[in-house]
């Protein structure tokens, strides 16, 4: 089987699996108890959504987890038939937008598998965020670095978009680090009953630092900073999208919202919107 066949197949799963669990987890609505709260080991008094696939995950984590579905379903599954379809045309913007919009499912589905409270999707997480990695990883070696910048116009801003990806890994950094270390001697309020910070550990460990590298590179014109900084951008366009659909969901569910949460993020989508667009328009 030729390498363009495995991805084929390694794409289709992840469409077909991230189909049923986003359809499932925001549709369903079953009701499992009502009112139900507890203490947790933090001292901490706990409201449980009590319904559908999210049954035992806080009244505030579960707006955020199906506003997370809304955006993978109706962004992030579209974006990979599009450039799935492109791939096979051979097209360079095809296998950037590919490579970035699986690591958005990457990094979607290993937040699930690691952060959600157990439940009978458990196995579906664990494939899908498998099928990510495995999927990010073929599209990253496949790609040829030497040849790649060349694909890009003379008009390309390469200094810009480099600053804008630092300027991402720097400001993920300043919101969880300010947050954390604030608490420090006691626990952050976010944890809720869950036991560590997933999402913080994942941005600070890898998002934040992916971003200000691939920012460096390509500003110093250096090959892995082509492929890197686009995938970036895409990513962080997906994944913001999905943070500003968070904070609208947790508004109409009666949660207390930051005003970082409510502007900020939404501003940032559009920025990396409209950086992705610049990216593809200059690509040859």
């Amino acid at each position: 089987m030729t390498t363009k066949a495995v991805n084929n197949v390694l794409v289709f799963l992840i469409i077909i699996l991230s189909l049923i669990a986003s359809v499932y987890g925001f549709f369903s609505n079953n009701v499992v108890f009502e009112n139900k709260t507890f203490q947790s080991l933090n001292g901490e008094t706990i409201t449980l959504y009590g319904k559908g696939l999210y049954y035992n995950d806080s009244v505030s984590m579960v707006p955020q987890a199906r506003a997370q579905d809304i955006v993978t379903l109706f962004i992030g599954i579209p974006l990979l038939v599009i450039s799935l379809i492109l791939v096979n045309k051979n097209s360079i913007k095809g296998k950037l937008l590919l490579t970035g919009t699986i690591g958005y499912f990457l990094y979607t589905y290993t937040s699930y598998s690691f952060l959600m409270s157990y439940n009978k999707f458990f196995l579906i997480y664990v494939s899908l965020m498998s099928l990510s990695l495995f999927t990010f990883v073929l599209n990253i070696t496949s790609t040829e670095l030497k040849k790649l910048e060349f694909k890009f116009g003379p008009k390309f801003p390469r200094k810009y978009i480099g600053i804008f990806s630092i300027t991402i890994g720097v400001f993920i950094s300043f919101l969880w680090l300010s947050m954390i270390i604030s608490s420090i001697g006691k626990i952050p309020v976010i944890l809720e009953h869950y036991t560590t910070l997933v999402i913080q550990a994942m941005d600070l460990g890898l998002i934040a630092p992916a971003s200000i590298l691939s920012g460096i590179m390509l500003i110093k014109n250096k090959s892995l900073g082509y492929l890197l900084s686009p995938i970036i951008i895409i990513k962080g366009a997906t994944l913001v999208l999905a943070v500003s659909m968070m904070a609208i969901f947790m508004v109409f569910s009666g949660v207390n919202v930051s005003i970082i949460e409510l502007v900020m993020f939404p501003l940032i989508a559009v920025l990396c919107i409209i950086n992705l667009f610049v990216i593809m328009k200059n690509i040859k």
